[in-house]
């Protein structure tokens, strides 16, 4: 990696470049994290040893046409052939990244025989993958970190805020998430996509909500993934205040951008180091403390290091809802599917959420977190507003198996939300009966319960 010339300044077309796509299709894509556990304990998995993570990824590298990464040395990838690849999370999470698919129900068939290939290798090893939200067991004491050269940069800089960070670390090393991404053809089309995503974030939280446990017991929350989303790092997480607004443009968001601080960059011999707490705009006035200023390696550095509900750069990526069980993933991609590529579900999305400010986003997620179905958003139930877009999504959906964009059996994979919306029954108040039915055979039960399948 090279550091950028200290002459040159990027230009605001420069900046603007990373969003102006040359796209025609709209695609969609996955990252899956999966809890490595113990399969009686629920504890999670080391890096060091002969059964460890870091001997798991060794073993998938080996195999024929994957290929290792490294950082700095340590192995903590696998690239697929297929386009996918196999990356460590600084807790021990196993995300798999998928290549980008036409629709829904090709990735969910390619997504669904790797993971099972996946879990088949972890059996080898003594653990399982758990996909969901959340470690159900693990204390933040007991967190396994992994040895990416990011790590304690990201904790360093969570110390830095204090009160504001406490809550990072857990966010890094405690929760597990399953993210979708989306295609934009223009800033136009990336401005009206975006919006309607941040606008509808919050209340489709609550459909998803599936992090009730603490160290093997009940939290009091529903969702402990979204109230350290909710509390960590409030400049760089939660919703971005300017996209929700009417005249809602990429220019805008380039500027609040630049007034975040950049968490620390990439070097010439592949390493990571601080950078100062200073807007980006004035790294690009100043440049970095060796004199250089920034490249475009570092303005994608930057936009990677922002974690909001709906985080840009080259694809549109949607953080905000919990992870959900194995056997009901493809309801992720599907109801964002339907929300996001369909132009007349998009603008009656807008119609429904546009009058609610970014405060009363920021209160009814730590609502979500404790109450889930019913929360309020902005004097509204959240149950009530979480139906209208799933209803929404549905018809969006069905626009698209109509004009021969998506198949039929997609349109399945919305009856586990439609089932939520319709009893106020989270997957977090399942897990918790599972708690209650048990608790000394829970840690094994869960497991048990959520586990990815394996495939030889």
């Amino acid at each position: 990696m090279s550091i950028a010339s200290a002459a040159h300044v990027l230009s605001p077309a420069e900046l603007r470049s990373v969003f102006e796509q040359d796209k025609q299709e709209e695609l969609v894509g996955i990252e899956i994290e999966s809890a490595a556990l113990n399969p009686r304990t629920a504890e999670a998995i080391p890096y060091e040893g002969e059964t460890g993570i870091g001997a798991y990824l060794a073993h998938l590298a080996a195999e024929p046409g994957n290929e290792a990464v490294h950082d700095y040395g340590t192995l903590v990838g696998v690239r697929l052939p297929d386009g996918g690849h196999v990356s460590l999370e600084h807790g021990g999470a196993v995300e798999y990244s998928s290549a980008p698919a036409p629709c829904v129900a090709d990735l969910m068939g390619v997504v669904r025989t790797t993971l099972e290939r996946l879990a088949a290798v972890a059996d080898r090893f003594g653990f399982a993958l758990v996909p969901g939200a959340q470690y159900p067991c693990t204390a933040f004491e007991d967190v396994r970190w992994m040895p990416h050269s990011r790590t304690s940069l990201m904790r360093d800089h969570f110390a830095s805020l204090g009160r504001e960070g406490e809550w990072g670390p857990r966010i890094m090393s405690m929760i597990v998430s399953t993210q979708v991404s989306f295609d934009f053809t223009s800033p136009d089309d990336l401005a009206d996509k975006l919006r309607v995503q941040a606008a509808a974030s919050t209340p489709a939280a609550a459909l998803f909500v599936n992090a009730p446990m603490d160290a093997g017991k009940p939290s009091g929350l529903l969702s402990r993934r979204m109230r350290f989303w909710s509390r960590a790092d409030p400049v760089r997480t939660r919703v971005v205040p300017v996209t929700l607004r009417e005249d809602f443009g990429i220019d805008l968001f380039i500027d609040w951008a630049l007034g975040l601080p950049m968490m620390h960059r990439g070097m010439p011999d592949g390493s990571r180091e601080r950078v100062p707490p200073v807007p980006f705009r004035t790294l690009l006035a100043e440049g970095f403390e060796d004199g250089t200023r920034p490249g475009m390696q570092d303005w994608r550095d930057h936009l990677s290091q922002i974690f909001p509900d709906v985080r840009l750069r080259d694809t549109l990526e949607l953080r905000a809802v919990d992870g959900l069980p194995y056997a009901d993933l493809a309801a992720v991609p599907a109801f964002w599917s339907g929300l996001t590529y369909h132009a007349p579900t998009r603008a009656a999305v807008w119609e429904l959420l546009r009058d609610i400010t970014a405060e009363q986003h920021l209160v009814a997620l730590d609502d979500i977190a404790r109450r889930g179905m019913q929360a309020t958003l902005a004097g509204r139930p959240v149950r009530e507003t979480a139906a209208e877009l799933l209803r929404l999504s549905r018809a969006g959906l069905r626009a698209r198996v109509d004009a021969g964009l998506e198949r039929a059996e997609t349109l399945s994979y919305l009856e586990p939300l439609e089932a939520v919306a319709a009893t106020g029954e989270t997957f977090a108040h399942r897990t918790l009966a599972q708690w209650h039915r048990d608790p000394t055979a829970f840690p094994a039960n869960y497991v048990a319960t959520h586990r990815i399948p394996s495939t030889g």
